[in-house]
């Protein structure tokens, strides 16, 4: 198994992604085989890790996944010559009650993996007391492995010396000072970075970036600095397919699906047939169970509902067959959806649910949940482990609640998700909360 790296921060927006994104693409251009993966529950990163690096990114997340799964995922690894992950929001930063393996904090992956931190400083404003913050990330938790830090936003030269005598008297290793670069932000929207795919500029924003890491850090030193844990011996874990045939809508308004729940279904001998609504196509015929991943279906609410064939294909697979909705899909699935001006516009229809962007409300959070009915691949009773997050409000749901829902920290959560149940046999069923595994 390759030696492995996290890039982290003392918090969100210190240019951990900048740094991760021209690292990739820096060592991928070295010819070096680098396997990246994101820490927590984070879609739209991980497409810009494999666009970077040439391999899939995987999530890696300690609240709601078992050390099994997640050493399962490391195991992508294999044939590749370095493992770079990126973290999360600040390094030790996850809920006040832990889950399956931790917090969900960064932390919790580079100290299971053996993965040396390296942290990522925004040092304007500042000069040798940076070093306290760095000192204090490096010892607050004894048992993690810590390799030293990059300076980011680094506003002169005498400025990075200042900086880097103060980390020297701390006996914190530099890798590196990175002064300001417009040249490689990354455009935004508001569940985060606008999606690789939709970013016609990527790839010339990936070179300039490595070209920037490359000139201002010392990438043989980072690689040096890798390490990795033995994997435990542990059972193989399970990813029942939601059905054999799985129809899948898969374009830029229905996009977040994790990458190992596909790697799961596949693995159990599941095929996978993506549709696109925004193109007006329906499931395939041949599907055994439809699922509607989450995305971005209010900034092309229009088009969906244009979309009649979509509509009337969808509407006759839910009458003999289950279909499932996550977030945008759950949204799509509904009567209708109000966009940000107030328009309403007709969705699918297959639940009562009417949902708005008018009045916007941030929903952000990790989910456990109990069914209360079945969806396609688990059973009434299974516990669910998940996250949430997205700015919408519920006006109407008439149809029966699926789950009993909680967040981190045991709090009942009004979103129960939404079951709707056809006398043909078919089953439309929708959550706010995207899947990430089973609670074990």
């Amino acid at each position: 198994m390759p030696k492995g790296l996290l890039i982290s921060a003392p918090a969100s927006g210190t240019g951990k992604t900048t740094v991760t994104l021209g690292l990739l693409a820096a060592l991928r251009a070295q010819g070096v085989a680098v396997q990246p993966f994101k820490s927590g529950p984070d879609y739209i990163d991980p497409a810009f890790h494999s666009a970077a690096s040439g391999r899939a990114s995987f999530n890696l997340d300690s609240w709601a996944m078992p050390q099994s799964l997640l050493f399962d995922l490391r195991a992508q690894a294999e044939g590749a010559e370095l493992i770079l992950a990126e973290g999360s929001m600040g390094l030790f930063d996850g809920v006040s009650q832990p889950g399956e393996t931790g917090s969900g904090a960064s932390a919790d992956i580079a100290t299971l993996m053996g993965w040396p931190v390296v942290l990522v400083i925004d040092v304007s404003g500042q000069a040798q007391s940076a070093a306290a913050v760095a000192l204090g990330f490096a010892k607050l938790r004894p048992d993690l492995p810590f390799a030293g830090v990059v300076l980011n936003r680094v506003a002169s030269p005498r400025h990075e010396a200042l900086v880097r005598a103060g980390m020297e008297a701390a006996g914190i290793t530099v890798f590196g000072a990175l002064p300001r670069n417009p040249d490689i932000t990354l455009p935004e929207r508001h569940l985060g970075l606008v999606q690789a795919e939709e970013n016609p500029e990527l790839a010339a924003m990936l070179d300039r970036a490595a070209q920037f890491i490359s000139t201002h850090l010392d990438i043989a030193a980072l690689v040096a600095a890798s390490a990795s844990a033995p994997a435990p011996s542990l059972p193989q874990p399970q990813t029942p397919p939601p059905g054999q045939r799985i129809a899948l809508a898969r374009d830029t308004a229905f996009s977040f699906v994790y990458p190992h729940l596909i790697a799961g279904w596949r693995a159990g001998g599941a095929t996978i047939l993506p549709f696109s609504p925004l193109a007006d196509e329906g499931p395939d015929d041949s599907a055994h169970c439809c699922w509607l991943p989450g995305g971005y279906p209010e900034l092309h609410a229009g088009k969906l509902a244009s979309a009649a064939v979509f509509r009337r294909k969808i509407r006759a697979f839910a009458q003999t067959r289950p279909v499932h909705g996550e977030c945008g899909g759950y949204m799509a699935m509904g009567a209708a959806l109000v966009d940000k001006d107030g328009t309403r516009h007709e969705m699918a229809g297959l639940l009562g649910l009417v949902t708005s962007y008018e009045k916007r409300k941030m929903h952000l959070g990790y989910r456990h949940a109990t069914l209360a009915h079945p969806i396609p691949g688990h059973a009434p009773g299974t516990k669910l482990r998940g996250h949430e997050f997205h700015y919408s409000t519920i006006l109407e749901q008439p149809d029966a609640p699926l789950a009993e829902t909680r967040d981190a920290t045991g709090a009942t959560v009004p979103e129960t998700g939404s079951l709707r149940r056809n006398p043909q046999g078919g089953m439309a069923t929708g959550t706010y909360f995207h899947l990430i595994g089973h609670a074990t």
